[in-house]
């Protein structure tokens, strides 16, 4: 899925990384290589504990600690937090990243899926800094779905208004917005707010169902609460023009998903980020926004609307039945 790097950084790295590792050490190995590549001058490393109910995940969660720990082999200060009980997706991912963010002022945030270019590093780097002090500025992505848009846009980079954390970096000043509960919601903030987003009414649904998985304890995740955060302080991904995250796994850090087109993204990495220019245009690209909306968001809201007229016609559970059938 990569192609082969012709990038060579001008200097060494100087911004922080946070690794966030489980249970899969084949995944971790193949990002722990690109991470040992970029060779950050700081590494935090952190695991969720193991599953009491899943056999054997305590020697699975030990060997990818182990392998991790054991292969630094460049000058590095390394701090570590290994959970000795399992907290779960939502607790233990964005408690790592408070502890991150109590350490440092900004850096770079890895999964152990999500398998970066060299170049990304240096890219999150030069937006790091130049935009470490611009509040409309909420996170910078290294993930771009749609690879023909860089045909479309004079920059090597744009802003959106999807905060898509399959490899990414912000800033302490970003993250203290945050709130795993979102206490805010359908109290101060309600669903007809959204429509800042998006007039199309599949958008606004989208969200809403999202952000009601959360307000009412449903999704066990981390990600739906930064996004919300990120919206609502009416805020914008820097995202560049080229798609520099190639996804390894479905069930990486704690979550299970189901495989879609965006796993198989190519990813590239810029030649040189010395010579990428400053965007000065800062306000999201309606046209990247509208088709990730176009083929993310209406997909789940026709869905939706189908198995609510399935259900008030008492036809739902018969038409689930019959596409496991057909599914066989």
């Amino acid at each position: 899925m990569e192609e082969i790097s012709t990038f060579k950084p001008t200097q060494d790295l100087k911004t922080p990384v946070l690794f966030l590792v489980f249970n899969r050490l084949d995944t971790t190995i193949q990002v722990f290589e690109s991470i040992r590549q970029a060779k950050p001058p700081k590494l935090y490393i952190a695991a969720d504990g193991a599953r009491e109910s899943v056999k054997d995940e305590t020697d699975k969660v030990n060997q990818v600690r182990d392998y991790v720990t054991a292969n630094i082999d460049w000058d590095c200060e390394v701090k570590t937090l290994f959970r000795e009980k399992n907290l779960g997706c939502k607790i233990a991912v964005s408690s790592a990243i408070d502890w991150f963010f109590e350490n440092e002022e900004m850096g770079i945030i890895v999964e152990d899926d999500c398998l970066p270019t060299l170049s990304f590093f240096w890219f999150c780097e030069k937006m790091l800094n130049e935009h470490r002090n611009d509040e409309r500025i909420m996170m910078i992505s290294g993930t771009n779905y749609f690879l023909d848009i860089r045909d479309t846009i004079n920059n090597d980079y744009f802003y959106s208004r999807h905060f898509t954390i399959w490899g990414w970096a912000t800033w302490r000043r970003a993250w203290g917005k945050y709130d795993v509960k979102m206490q805010t919601w359908r109290k101060e903030v309600q669903p007809e707010d959204l429509k800042f987003v998006s007039d199309r009414m599949y958008v606004v649904k989208h969200f809403e169902k999202m952000f009601d998985l959360i307000y009412n304890n449903t999704l066990n995740t981390w990600d739906i609460q930064w996004v919300y955060t990120c919206l609502f302080n009416y805020g914008l991904c820097l995202t560049p023009s080229i798609n520099m995250i190639h996804n390894i796994g479905v069930d990486g850090t704690h979550t299970t998903g189901d495989v879609t087109d965006s796993h198989f993204l190519k990813s590239h990495d810029f030649d040189s980020v010395d010579e990428i220019k400053t965007n000065p245009f800062i306000f999201p690209n309606e046209y990247y926004d509208a088709r990730l909306h176009f083929e993310k968001s209406l997909p789940s809201y026709k869905d939706q609307k189908l198995r609510d007229v399935l259900k008030k016609m008492h036809l739902f559970k018969t038409a689930k039945y019959v596409k496991n059938i057909i599914s066989k």
